[in-house]
């Protein structure tokens, strides 16, 4: 405080306080102050309070009454000068530091001290001049601001260079440079920039809110505006005054002015001598372009230009390869009555990398349907290809009436015989939507999963066989079937492994996650296979990824006119135990359990004669009749004109009594000419019903 002659401090003060500038130095437009440590109380004289633009009855004698003046930043970095001084035994120190103005603006100020320190050199008084630096500095402070400022371009530079380095695609690129953060540490209030297409320009980045001009999206290259004569010429473009942007493209400055725009940079984007594009950044409050910044834009340009050349090559090879993959998988899936069918599929997210992901709905004899899921190793056009083939072979078994076993056998067979090194997992359901029966067979592949009407999910557990190829290689093509029924409003859910597959995750947290959507989703079908594509779909890694949705439609089906239709081929041995099993399982379930062995039996009988003495396979169907009496009509179709002929096998005959025993079995039987076939069937009445 200016000496007031009074010392309201308890603490006495040294003798000859405060000291008198002109014993201390001889100074020149300098403020000088005395502080005293033991009582904390701090002497400025008139100068030196000129400096902190204070009054005499501004200032009371503490120093703490001066932090106000000083920015937080900058009293912090004095106070670690002084302490440093105090602490490590100096007798001086220095520094530069800013004060605020009555305005609110910053000065520099500079201070010096020397440190009084007792016999024991415990510091207990500083005396020191303090003075205003603002015109020593000024030049210093511009050129620090300079490069500052070039400093933070550059940085913004390298910052979306770097970002620029993990873009992937087109859009990619477009969602950095759409950051406005960015751009606005460039100094740009907005920033656009256009694609070359086909001989026009598309704008596909636009700043700052206000500037879209839509009718402006598309222009042609020859036309009159900064885009398109950057990328003709392949020259940039700087405009420093509104007058001269409104000169040079009047079409576009009406568009321009109402963002108060008072500077200009465009620049064509170039890869290998080849425009691709150009870029604009508008300003505000700036009349010129450096050298500096001419350079820095033109090093962004070509770094975007760089980043875009890349992103175009993949977003091509990318498309390239999903339209061939594509083109592989089935155009349209069949209308199944009593079922709904719903897939869905994503391509790799890597180029040109296409998986062999596949998935097909196959129309099967007796009204049944095959749905398939299957992944080929690999992940190039070797893989697709090799799923192609696959795919069409897999598809021509099950169409051909095979049992589901012996088609996943014949396709191992099948993808062996191709002299490719390439296995394939895969998964084969056939379904009666009538009655609801499922037969299952797994090869390699994850577990098919079955959502339940009230949203519960489950895997179903499936025993399996060796992956498709491997099974024929090594001579183990036995594939187990799993029967099961699906009930009405139950869906079957088969799946690849791209969608519960994460980079560094445990597949078994896939699946649970994949469990949880299906339990939150949607009951319609095709919501649901939406839902799963989006909420899981978006957490896979980069693998391919295919889903097949089967949910069996309608009510219950009632007791009477419960059928079961199959298509057995003469080709397929193993086809006549798997339907004789499903009739079993069938009749049972309609609650004729006493008469299910005989049914079986007859319907055995039935088929063996078509497929022995006819040429092509039979078709069986099982259905139960209207009626007082209940009846249950097992019914075999083949394609021969030839009626049967009961007759005696006599002792020692190992033939000849198969319809003899269909005649003792069944309550009635008979045959019916059909076209250029006909049919033999057998009619049972059923006493426990």
């Amino acid at each position: 405080m200016v000496d007031r002659g009074t010392a309201p401090a308890s603490t006495p003060l040294p003798d000859e306080w405060p000291m008198r500038p002109e014993i201390n130095l001889a100074l020149n437009r300098m403020g000088s102050f005395d502080w005293d440590l033991d009582s904390g109380r701090m002497h400025l004289d008139a100068a030196a309070l000129s400096v902190f633009e204070l009054e005499l009855d501004d200032y009371d004698g503490d120093p703490a009454t001066l932090s106000r003046h000083i920015p937080a930043s900058e009293a912090r970095r004095l106070d670690a000068v002084v302490a440093q001084a105090l602490r490590d035994g100096s007798t001086t120190y220095g520094t530069y530091f800013r004060t605020r103005c009555r305005d609110g603006s910053l000065r520099w100020t500079h201070t010096q001290g020397y440190v009084h320190r007792d016999s024991d050199g415990r510091p207990h008084r500083v005396v020191g001049i303090i003075r205003d630096a603002t015109a020593e500095l000024a030049h210093s402070a511009e050129r620090l601001a300079l490069a500052e400022e070039r400093r933070r371009q550059t940085s913004v530079v390298e910052e979306t260079t770097a970002a620029l380095a993990h873009a992937i695609t087109v859009q990619d690129v477009i969602d950095v440079l759409a950051d406005s953060q960015g751009m606005g540490r460039l100094g740009a209030v907005s920033l656009v920039m256009g694609l070359l297409e086909d001989g026009r320009m598309r704008v596909v980045v636009e700043g700052q809110e206000g500037s879209n001009v839509p009718e402006l999206e598309y222009t042609r290259v020859d036309e009159d505006f900064p885009m398109s004569e950057v990328v003709r010429t392949l020259v940039p473009r700087l405009m420093t005054s509104p007058e001269e942007f409104a000169r040079r493209y009047p079409r576009l400055w009406p568009h321009i002015e109402p963002l108060d725009v008072s500077a200009a940079a465009y620049l064509p984007l170039i890869a290998q001598a080849r425009p691709l594009g150009a870029l604009g950044f508008l300003y505000r409050d700036k009349q010129s372009f450096s050298p500096e910044e001419r350079n820095l834009l033109v090093a962004l340009s070509s770094s975007i230009a760089q980043s875009l050349q890349r992103a175009m090559l993949f977003d091509q090879e990318h498309d390239i390869a999903e339209n061939l993959q594509t083109a592989m998988l089935p155009r349209s899936i069949p209308d199944v009555p009593g079922a709904h069918i719903a897939v869905r599929y994503r391509s790799a997210r890597f180029g040109r990398d296409i998986g062999g992901d596949w998935y097909d709905a196959i129309p099967v004899p007796g009204g049944r349907v095959g749905v398939v899921i299957g992944d080929v190793q690999g992940h190039d056009t070797h893989a697709a290809a090799v799923m192609g083939q696959l795919r069409i072979a897999l598809r021509a078994y099950a169409a051909e009436g095979h049992a589901p076993a012996t088609v996943m056998a014949r396709a191992s067979v099948f993808l062996n015989e191709l002299e490719t090194d390439r296995f394939a997992t895969c998964a084969y359901a056939e379904a009666d939507p009538v009655d609801g029966s499922l037969q299952i067979v797994r090869a390699g592949h994850v577990d098919p999963l079955i959502r339940h009407p009230d949203g519960s999910c489950r895997a179903l557990g499936l025993a399996g066989g060796l992956p498709l190829g491997l099974s024929a290689q090594f001579g183990r093509n036995d594939y187990p079937v799993t029967r099961l029924a699906l009930d009405p409003g139950e869906t079957l859910i088969l799946f690849t492994d791209g969608l519960i597959e994460q980079p560094g995750a445990d597949v078994d947290d896939g699946l649970r996650r994949l469990l949880e959507a299906i339990r939150r989703g949607p009951h319609e079908v095709e919501a649901l296979a939406d839902h799963l594509g989006a909420e899981i779909g978006a957490q896979g890694g980069g693998d391919d990824m295919a889903m097949l949705l089967l949910r069996r439609e309608g009510p219950a089906v009632p007791e009477l006119g419960q059928r079961l239709y199959r298509h057995i081929s003469p080709a397929d041995p193993e086809a006549l135990t798997a339907v004789r099993q499903a009739i079993g399982d069938a009749v049972r379930t309609w609650g004729a359990r006493s008469r299910a062995d005989e049914v079986e039996l007859v319907a055995d009988e039935l088929i063996t004669n078509a497929l022995l003495h006819t040429d092509g396979g039979a078709v069986v169907t099982v259905r139960m009749l209207g009626g007082t009496d209940h009846r249950l009509r097992v019914e075999v179709e083949d394609m021969s004109s030839g009626l049967p002929r009961r007759r005696e096998p006599g002792e020692t005959g190992v033939s000849g009594r198969g319809l003899l025993l269909v005649d003792r079995l069944a309550d009635v039987w008979g045959v019916e000419a059909q076209g250029a076939g006909k049919s033999v069937w057998g009619e049972f009445i059923l006493q426990d019903r």
